[in-house]
């Protein structure tokens, strides 16, 4: 049995059995288990890579930290707008497994991968052309070289890598490998368009103040959760910068927000017909402000970033609620609430319990139709809000 029928064979089973089960004398096993275990990740991940014929995958960290498929497509959106014309070349300076570089490159007329590992710069020159990219060129390089070569490009594109030399994750710019805010004069200098990549951990208003010239900044998500921060400078850009936050799952939604700071929230008075909760792109975006003047709702205190308003809004970039009623923080009313429902789905926004706390003290069981909310509201008071989904 060859290496790639025992890999065909075994594809859906399990790795780790696989690792200890009997296996036929003449194949290289980690090889293989390597190559199942990247065609198993990929299959939800990447499905064009897991369903291209001949794709060779690397270590799990590289799976780990490569981007997914939407997250990839959604940047190539971006080049599209953002150059519609005159996309002569990109450089992915820190392509690894080159995910990102397979939707981008397609783009340009001329494509480098630059990758300082030889064995991803060895699978990249394998796949890039069973997947369809045909201008490439692999350069095996640390990016702080290349880009002292002299070549201009149209775009770079890096995505940092955010552990340091004992595999610890970073949790600043300065940290990431290579560190692009030392290097961000010379890629300016070199290409008119600068796109990075960065940890939704890491820290937007650090970053800014070790970047020059970003004119956009998208916090992408997936399904409500935050995957990565994307950085795009442009070579000698004016003020504002263009706020992007993209959920890319099944019910997503995109808001876009223009400006420094946005403007002081509408406090509302009180709760009204509906209830909304940003995304986590929002509130990772610190925007949340600006959905008041953007959307015609009220906010419930300037620290607990939910809002409110008497007729529902459509397009919200968040969850949307049916108040069915409201709730004081005494005793009695706790008690009435709680033992109603039984069980509900609980959130804590500025209250000063936590959920696992809040359910232990009053009994509630997770799940169900029904939603609550611990929350402080404009006067400064706490209140629990009973909700359902609108």
């Amino acid at each position: 049995m060859t290496n790639e029928q025992y890999i065909q064979t075994h594809k859906e089973d399990d790795v780790r059995r696989l690792a200890l089960a009997k296996h036929p004398e003449g194949i290289d096993l980690q090889y293989c288990l390597q190559q199942i275990e990247g065609w198993q990740t990929a299959r939800r991940k990447l499905p064009r890579w897991a369903g291209t014929d001949g794709v060779v995958f690397p270590r799990r960290l590289s799976l780990e930290q490569c981007s997914s498929e939407a997250t990839a497509l959604y940047k190539a959106r971006i080049v599209e707008r953002l150059l519609p014309e005159g996309r002569d070349s990109i450089a992915d300076l820190t392509a690894g497994m080159g995910v990102d570089f397979s939707y981008l490159a397609p783009l340009f007329e001329r494509a480098v991968y630059v990758e300082r590992d030889r064995e991803l710069c060895d699978l990249s020159e394998r796949n890039m052309p069973l997947l369809g990219v045909e201008n490439a060129v692999a350069v095996c390089r640390e990016a702080e070289e290349f880009v002292l070569e002299g070549e201009h490009f149209s775009m770079l594109y890096l995505d940092p890598a955010r552990r340091d030399k004992d595999g610890r994750k970073v949790s600043s710019i300065e940290h990431c490998s290579p560190d692009v805010g030392s290097m961000a004069k010379r890629l300016l200098e070199i290409s008119p368009l600068v796109m990075v990549k960065l940890s939704p951990m890491l820290d937007i208003h650090d970053a800014l103040t070790r970047l020059p010239d970003v004119a956009e900044i998208h916090v992408v998500g997936v399904d409500g959760e935050c995957k990565e921060l994307l950085l795009v400078m442009r070579r000698s850009h004016a003020y504002p910068i263009r706020h992007v936050c993209a959920d890319l799952g099944e019910h997503g939604s995109e808001y876009a927000f223009e400006g420094g700071k946005a403007a002081a929230p509408t406090i509302s008075p009180s709760i009204d017909s509906f209830l909304y909760e940003p995304n986590a792109c929002i509130l990772k975006a610190g925007i949340q402000d600006s959905l008041c003047k953007a959307f015609g709702i009220g906010k419930l205190h300037p620290f607990s970033h939910l809002f409110t308003s008497d007729k529902k809004v459509e397009g919200f970039p968040g969850r949307s609620f049916q108040v069915v009623s409201v709730s004081d923080c005494s005793k009695k009313s706790i008690r009435n609430m709680a033992g109603n429902l039984g069980k509900a789905n609980l959130t804590v926004r500025n209250f000063p319990s936590t959920v696992a706390e809040l359910r232990k003290k009053w009994k509630l069981a997770e799940g169900g139709e029904d939603f609550l909310f611990a929350t402080t509201v404009a006067d400064g008071s706490f209140a629990i809000i009973h909700c359902k989904k609108a």
